[in-house]
C-alpha cells in the first residue's frame, strides 16, 4: 500500500531540503495530484487486468512483437511445485516471480547450483530445494499478490544484463523504468542494486535512483535513500555520464507499451540483456514518485506540456510522440 499524499509529501520535503511551497514550484508531483489528475482519468479501471498480471502482460508484449524473457513454466498449485525440480532441469539459471505481485515483491532469482545441487542466488547464499518450493507456496497462497489473493508463480529466462549495466549494479540486475503519458515518454531512471538491497533493484529497499537522459540514453543523476551521489557507496565506481545500449529501441518499446494497453498513464520496466538487448519486464499502471527525485525534475513540468501536445495533436503516431520528448525533455 502507498503512503498517504501527506506523509509522502513530507518525505519530498525532507529528502530535497526544500519547504512544500518550493517544491510545488519545482513541479513536484505528489499522490493526490497524480491520482486526481493523470491516473485515475487516464486509466480505465477495466485495463488494470492487463498489467496486474503478467501473464496477461507478456501474451500482450508478444502479439506486439515485443520481446520479453522466456517463460520456463506457470506454477498453479502445490502439485506442480512438487514438480518443480523435474520442470527445471534444463535450466541452470532462472528467476521465480508472482503473476500478481507488485514493487518486487517475491521475486526469487537463481545463478545456478553448488555441487550438492542447491540453488544459488546472486549473493552466492544457498537455498535447498525446499526452500525454493516453500518460496513457491507462499505465492501460491497470494503472500506476494495484489490484495493477498491466491496467486501463480511464473518461472522465466533470468536476464544476464549487459556489461555496461553490472559494472554499477551491486550483485543484481538493474533496470530501467519509463513513466509514460498519452504515449509520450516523460521521465526515464535506471534501478541499480547495492549491497543494502541485497541485489534487488527496488529503491525501498536500499537500491540506487539514477536518472537518465531522454534525449541521450545518458545517466545524469543519481540518489541514494533521496540523497545525491555520484559513485556508487559499494562498488566506488562513477554513476553519471553511463550510456544506456539501444536507447531508440528502448524509447520505442515503452511507447508500444502504452499502445498495446490502452492505459494513459504508466510505467514501463525494462532490462537489456547482453544476448538479447532490451526486453519487456512489466507494466505498471500506478508508477511511484521516486523518479523525480533520480531526475532532480518535477513531473509537473513535463506532464503538463504533454498533456496540452495531446489535446493539439490527439492523432500522433509513435515517431512524433519520441520526437516530442527527446526535443523537450532533454536534460
Amino acid at each position: 500500500m502507498e503512503p498517504s499524499s501527506r506523509m509522502d509529501f513530507r518525505k519530498w520535503w525532507h529528502r530535497w531540503l526544500l519547504t512544500p511551497g518550493e517544491l510545488r514550484e519545482r513541479g513536484v508531483v505528489g499522490l493526490n495530484m497524480r491520482n486526481a489528475r493523470y491516473l485515475l482519468p487516464n486509466n480505465p479501471r477495466r485495463l488494470y487486468r492487463l498489467v496486474d498480471d503478467k501473464l496477461q502482460t507478456k501474451a500482450l508484449a508478444e502479439a506486439h512483437g515485443l520481446s520479453a524473457p522466456a517463460t520456463y513454466a506457470v506454477l498453479r498449485s502445490p502439485r506442480d511445485a512438487a514438480k518443480l525440480e523435474r520442470k527445471l532441469a534444463l535450466h541452470a539459471a532462472f528467476v521465480i516471480k508472482p503473476a500478481c505481485g507488485s514493487g518486487g515483491k517475491g521475486v526469487l532469482v537463481i545463478d545456478g547450483r553448488d555441487a550438492q545441487g542447491n540453488y544459488l542466488k546472486p549473493s552466492g547464499a544457498a537455498l535447498t530445494g525446499d526452500e525454493v518450493r516453500h518460496h513457491v507456496a507462499n505465492i501460491l497462497a497470494g503472500l506476494f499478490s495484489l490484495g493477498g489473493q491466491r496467486d501463480r508463480a511464473l518461472v522465466e529466462y533470468r536476464v544476464r544484463p549487459a556489461k555496461v549495466l553490472t559494472d554499477i549494479s551491486y550483485q543484481g540486475a538493474p533496470d530501467i523504468r519509463i513513466v509514460m503519458l498519452h504515449g509520450y515518454p516523460v521521465m526515464a531512471m535506471l534501478r541499480a542494486a547495492t549491497r543494502e538491497s541485497d541485489g534487488r533493484a527496488n529503491l525501498h529497499q536500499g537500491a540506487l535512483g539514477i536518472g537518465i537522459d531522454l534525449a541521450t540514453g545518458r545517466t545524469v543523476r543519481a540518489v541514494h535513500h533521496g540523497r545525491p551521489l555520484t559513485r556508487h557507496p559499494d562498488m566506488d565506481v562513477d554513476l553519471i555520464g553511463i550510456q544506456m545500449p539501444e536507447w531508440d529501441k528502448i524509447l520505442d518499446i515503452a511507447v508500444t507499451c502504452q499502445e498495446m494497453t490502452g492505459l494513459g498513464y504508466l510505467g514501463v520496466d525494462m532490462m537489456i540483456d547482453q544476448a538479447l538487448g532490451p526486453l519487456m519486464i512489466e507494466v505498471n499502471a500506478r508508477p511511484g514518485l521516486a523518479i523525480q527525485m533520480a531526475n532532480g525534475v518535477g513531473l509537473l513540468r513535463r506532464l503538463e506540456p504533454i498533456v496540452r501536445q495531446h489535446e493539439l495533436h490527439p492523432g500522433a503516431g509513435r515517431p512524433e510522440k519520441i520526437e516530442f520528448a527527446i526535443k523537450h525533455f532533454a536534460a
